[in-house]
């Protein structure tokens, strides 16, 4: 039997540039947690909010990660009803989680959210994440914490899951996964980079024997000016156009 690759209508005439640059950028980043290993099959949700709007752009559900295009993102609003055609479903859970933090964080233009083995590893140890790798630094300034609930579901959940993120860049949800925010795809994606790198380096020296050593607090303190100096006052946004390259590379068709 021939297995035919999916082909998605180009979606590009009916909306605006500034979207179909949205598309292309949330896109890659599908395209960049495939590639990382990330995904869990179809399983997990990156959003991006379309500016000036309240609705967000979402995974169509059965798609794997590494199929993501442009054109196959489908844009809902915060109520979960679909406000462009697509043959696609959402995953409610997926739309439950996403919906809050847009709707509670303005700021939060992206929101990626992964179910990876170590991020999960981490998230239930009592601990959380540790002072224990330079990686960890740029997590543990903006970390929050949400206990887990059960499958994400029930409508009460919004209000614990809000209150909990606060105005937090990281939320580690107990015992599921993690979570980043971001003004672009750029911010939300090396965010959750910088996120799971410093939960797989915690799982391996945890299992690698021996007593850990953890950063000093007084080093912890300066973090965010250590941060900033590391990075000349440039950030993501260097990093991202290589990172769009490498997508190009490895996994051509997401701009579609």
């Amino acid at each position: 039997m021939t297995i035919e690759q999916l082909k998605f209508p180009s979606v590009r005439h009916l909306v605006s540039e500034a979207e179909w640059q949205t598309r292309v950028d949330l896109a890659a980043a599908y395209r960049l947690v495939a590639l990382f290993g990330w995904d869990d099959i179809i399983f997990t949700h990156l959003t991006a909010k379309i500016a000036g709007t309240d609705h967000f752009l979402i995974n169509p559900y059965g798609v794997m990660f590494d199929e993501v295009t442009a054109s196959s993102l489908v844009k809902v609003n915060l109520q979960g009803e679909k406000v462009m055609a697509s043959d696609y479903d959402i995953i409610p859970a997926g739309f439950l989680i996403h919906s809050t933090v847009h709707a509670a964080r303005p700021d939060a233009h992206y929101v990626m959210h992964i179910h990876s083995v170590n991020g999960i590893a981490v998230s239930a140890q009592a601990g959380g994440l540790l002072a224990l790798s330079q990686q960890s630094l740029f997590v543990l300034g903006s970390i929050a914490y949400h206990d887990y609930e059960g499958i994400a579901l029930q409508d009460a959940e919004r209000v614990t899951l809000a209150r909990d993120l606060g105005d937090k860049q990281f939320l580690m949800l107990r015992n599921h996964g993690i979570l980043t925010t971001g003004r672009s795809a750029a911010d939300a994606f090396l965010a959750l980079h910088k996120f799971e790198t410093a939960c797989m380096i915690q799982v391996r020296a945890q299992v690698g024997g021996g007593g850990l050593i953890t950063i000093p607090d007084v080093v912890l303190a300066t973090a965010p000016e250590q941060i900033v100096a590391g990075r000349r006052g440039r950030g993501p946004e260097v990093v991202w156009p290589a990172l769009m390259r490498r997508v190009a590379r490895l996994s051509p068709g997401f701009d579609e």
